[in-house]
């Protein structure tokens, strides 16, 4: 165990019968950007909400050294979560917000959010309750963005958001968050998205972590390989367990170390071998 990291040790979570996470071991060590991938229902919210105290569970979360307990408030000290609701309160405007958030948080930087709310086009005097889905999502990223935290964990954050939302959210947060000091866990459907941001990637399924691994070096272990569909036998041989039919020919993500002669190779994204390790569904990742 270090000073400096956010260590989870054999944490399961029941819910009745039901174990929802089995015996998870983690440690995000500092200055990374993780992403945690799993199918719908594979306990990533859950995961996330034990690291937070949320939830009680067996097992332990030690943060910085220091073991945290069920509904630990000292944990906002250093960490910030933004979930796939906001939960502000609508009455509010957005002024208003600000000053409370600032009043009771002592992480608040007075400095970063003005510089942050400068920039946004967020009208200052305008209710929550009136804002779009966009502008509230914004608004909440901006007071997390003005916490003076280590870590941020985001819990599907850009749900139901266009595309120029998203991006403008993602270039936001390494411009104004992420340096060699802190540390960011992103869970979400829209991988393709972060690939690029990402340093080191989860996979978990059925509450179980499969695999915590620097993406890099993930993506030398695997590549696409394609052949013409009279010669498929060859690939399945080697039993994928995706495989993908287009214009008579057949691929699938197999080990690198697999040759076959005459057949075509690619680069395999996160989502790919996401797939080919755990195998799909018709649940997303």
């Amino acid at each position: 165990m270090t000073n400096n990291s956010y260590e989870i040790r054999n944490l399961s979570k029941y819910y009745g019968k039901f174990r929802a996470l089995d015996g998870i071991n983690l440690n995000l060590s500092q200055g990374k950007i993780i992403g945690l991938l799993g199918k719908n229902g594979a306990g990533k919210s859950t995961l996330m909400r034990s690291m937070l105290g949320f939830l009680a569970h067996e097992g332990e979360v030690i943060l910085d050294g220091i073991a945290l307990k069920h509904r630990d408030h000292k944990i906002f000290e250093k960490v910030a979560f933004i979930p796939d609701v906001s939960g502000l309160d609508d009455r509010l405007t957005v002024k208003q917000t600000m000053e409370y958030i600032s009043a009771i948080n002592p992480c608040w930087n007075e400095a970063t959010a003005a510089k942050l709310f400068a920039i946004s086009n967020l009208p200052l005097n305008k209710k929550v309750g009136k804002l779009s889905k966009g502008m509230k999502t914004k608004l909440y990223l901006l007071i997390t963005l003005s916490l003076d935290v280590r870590y941020l964990l985001l819990d599907e954050p850009t749900l139901g958001l266009d595309i120029a939302f998203r991006k403008e959210f993602f270039n936001t947060i390494l411009g104004e968050f992420f340096d060699e000091n802190k540390t960011i866990l992103i869970s979400t459907h829209q991988v393709e998205e972060v690939e690029d941001l990402l340093q080191e990637i989860v996979f978990i399924d059925n509450g179980k972590i499969l695999l915590h691994e620097d993406v890099d070096s993930l993506k030398a272990r695997f590549r696409v390989v394609s052949l013409p569909v009279d010669r498929a036998s060859e690939i399945y041989e080697h039993r994928p367990k995706v495989t993908a039919k287009t214009l008579g020919f057949v691929s699938a993500v197999l080990d690198s170390s697999i040759s076959i002669e005459g057949a075509t190779y690619g680069r395999a994204n996160l989502a790919d071998i996401f797939l080919a390790v755990v195998g799909g569904s018709h649940e997303t990742v």
